[in-house]
């Protein structure tokens, strides 16, 4: 028996974790430079993004789950004779990955004849959520896990995030815009086009205003589609949003139009979750895109 863990990237609500039958090791949230909270179980994602819209020139900061975090959350469930599966947020955002190797090598010492994988997930926010709920319907599906880690590993491979941001205020101040080459920060009005994929961000273009960016990310997954000749029905989709459920509600509508446009027997439920503060604290409180992921 084994046990799929991940930490707090993940975006997943409590009750659908609780579903899984997984564990989140949760990252840490400060709004005053000097306090950490633990998202979700001592700050709520709501109450993060109202912060920011409440304190527009305040700049939340997350840290890492720490090896105690994942000491605390590895060693009972090995102590039940479980093996671990563990997928946390890609290295190039989080130091996630190396606290839980650390806590793994520590706990191996204990424990030399249990599994413990740790994945980096090259993903992160409600992707993140898409691959563990994967990795969980293949270990469901009576899946080895050998046969879950492999197949984990593959299709990570297949995700991407196509998303917009309100402003560019946040990234600037969480050093990104040095990844986005070819963003001019101070430009009036520009909205910026980011793409997730393999672990890293890329600019993906520009344009001035929100309609605009939000009618050209759906444009760029379409010709994504396209350009690839990838089958819109072997994957999976997630409208990710930060404050306004509202708009994504909205958009995930013109996102479906789009997809039937070019598969017209399209008819997968599309989620919307929220994304949680690991990332909103680079993007600010508007963030909005669609993470998509192949299928088993």
């Amino acid at each position: 028996m084994y046990k799929i863990i991940t930490d707090g990237s993940c975006d997943l609500a409590p009750e659908l974790v609780k579903q899984l039958g997984i564990e989140v090791v949760p990252f840490y949230v400060s709004i005053d430079g000097v306090h950490h909270q633990k998202e979700i179980v001592e700050l709520g994602i709501r109450e993060f993004y109202q912060f920011m819209i409440d304190n527009p020139k305040v700049y939340p900061k997350t840290s890492m789950p720490s090896i105690q975090d994942y000491l605390e959350v590895f060693e009972p469930i090995l102590k039940n004779g479980n093996d671990i599966v563990c997928i946390c947020i890609s290295t190039k955002f989080s130091g996630s990955y190396n606290s839980a190797m650390n806590a793994k090598n520590i706990l191996l010492d204990n424990y030399p004849n249990m599994k413990i994988e740790i994945i980096d997930a090259t993903v992160n926010t409600v992707l993140q959520g898409m691959l563990v709920e994967a990795a969980v319907a293949k270990k469901d599906n009576g899946a080895s896990f050998e046969e879950t880690v492999k197949y984990v590993n593959t299709i990570k491979e297949t995700g991407r995030i196509f998303f917009t941001i309100g402003g560019m205020d946040y990234l600037v101040h969480g050093g990104r815009v040095g990844k986005l080459s070819g963003i001019a920060a101070g430009a009036l009005g520009i909205k910026p086009l980011i793409l997730l994929k393999e672990g890293e961000i890329f600019n993906n273009g520009l344009t001035r205003g929100r309609k605009k960016s939000i009618q050209k990310i759906i444009e760029q997954i379409i010709d994504y589609f396209k350009d690839n000749m990838l089958d819109v029905k072997k994957y999976r989709f997630c409208v990710g949003f930060g404050y306004d459920k509202e708009e994504a509600v909205e958009f995930r509508e013109k996102f479906i139009e789009a997809l039937k446009g070019i598969c017209p027997s399209f008819n997968e439920e599309i989620l919307i979750r929220q994304i949680g503060a690991t990332i909103g604290v680079h993007t600010g409180p508007h963030p909005l895109g669609v993470g998509l992921l192949q299928k088993d």
